[in-house]
């Protein structure tokens, strides 16, 4: 079956055929589906599909249609300095895409059920910072990912600007996602076979609106049988009942671009008088700095343990180079716009 707009010959083929069916509606979200290269987050050998208007799932990796994504990242919203959470975050495509447009006194955190999928969008996002040269044309909010299961966050954490969750949601679950909205704050997710945007006018009250007939699969949740269970996604300090308190630990500005320049220290990305890395990260929200990171592994892989050194050393290879510049917990097919009865998978 056909997708929702012509396959493209390449990123940039596709987006123009985004472009051109009304799935890419703003300059903002046009910019960030340029810059990263959907193709990049496909396997070997299967690159050739990654422009077509179509989901693509191997194991547990999955990306979503093309279509579905511009409209996630349209209903969004997205603005500099926003926090944003992933609910089934996957390969990491759309939470690099979002880090490109809330910059670097946002906060972007995603969690997946799936520990080979976090490995992989880890991989990806090292990849991206290391050789793309998109990097050096924005300031970047960089994606922190953690094994967790969505249904198992927190209610009294950190609430966030904008949510989406990439797999669909029982009705049971949708005020558990609501009240991790800041208010005014933005949800975007499928319930009821429609991507839906949710947002929160008030401490107790929400707006509702549907934005396109979809057909995911649903959000699972680890079985308590499982012997190797996720971490739980919470920002407080002290004991958890399964172990130590898991943390998301925003990456500072400084050390992005120490990573860009091969572990040498230097300023924050665009220059600036010393102590600009200070400022920016005192910008950050408060409670941005008292989140998550994975149970015995350093509180920033950039700085700290064996990844960070790998980091740094396959960063060597790369000094004086700068120059000129999702859902992980079930998938979707969306149905053919206009005919929300259509009910097929495209």
């Amino acid at each position: 079956m056909g997708g929702a707009v012509s396959a493209g010959e390449d990123n940039d083929d596709l987006i123009d055929n985004l472009k051109e069916a009304q799935y890419i509606r703003t300059e903002r979200v046009e910019q960030a589906f340029r810059a990263i290269d959907r193709g990049d987050y496909y396997l070997d050998g299967y690159r050739d599909s990654a422009y077509k208007d179509l989901a693509w799932k191997h194991g547990n990796i999955h990306l979503s249609a093309p279509c579905i994504y511009s409209e996630v990242m349209e209903a969004l919203k997205l603005q500099p300095g926003l926090s944003f959470l992933n609910l089934g975050s996957g390969t990491g495509y759309l939470s690099t895409m979002v880090g490109l447009i809330i910059g670097p006194f946002g906060v972007n955190h995603g969690v997946e059920l799936h520990k080979d999928v976090v490995e992989y969008a880890r991989d990806k996002l090292d990849s991206f910072i290391k050789t793309s040269d998109s990097f050096d044309k924005f300031e970047f909010c960089e994606p922190v990912f953690v094994v967790g299961d969505c249904l198992e966050i927190s209610t009294d954490s950190h609430q966030y600007d904008r949510i989406y969750c990439g797999a669909g949601v029982q009705k049971v679950h949708e005020y558990y996602m609501k009240v991790l909205l800041k208010v005014g704050g933005i949800l975007v997710l499928p319930i009821e076979d429609q991507l839906t945007q949710i947002t929160r006018t008030g401490q107790c009250t929400w707006d509702s609106k549907n934005i396109l007939a979809v057909s995911f699969a649903p959000l699972v949740q680890q079985s308590r049988a499982d012997g190797d269970k996720p971490d739980s996604v919470h920002p407080r300090d002290g004991a958890h009942p399964a172990g130590p308190v898991p943390r998301l630990h925003p990456p500072h500005p400084a050390r992005l671009d120490r990573r860009r320049r091969g572990g040498q220290p230097g300023p924050a990305r665009g220059g600036g008088a010393a102590g600009a890395a200070e400022a920016q990260a005192a910008a950050l929200p408060a409670a941005a700095h008292q989140h998550v990171r994975l149970r015995g592994q350093p509180a920033d892989p950039a700085d700290g343990g064996e990844r960070g050194r790998a980091r740094r050393r396959r960063a060597q290879g790369r000094r004086g180079r700068r120059g000129g510049g999702g859902g992980g917990q079930g998938g979707e097919g969306p149905r053919r716009r206009g005919d929300p009865q259509a009910g097929q998978r495209i």
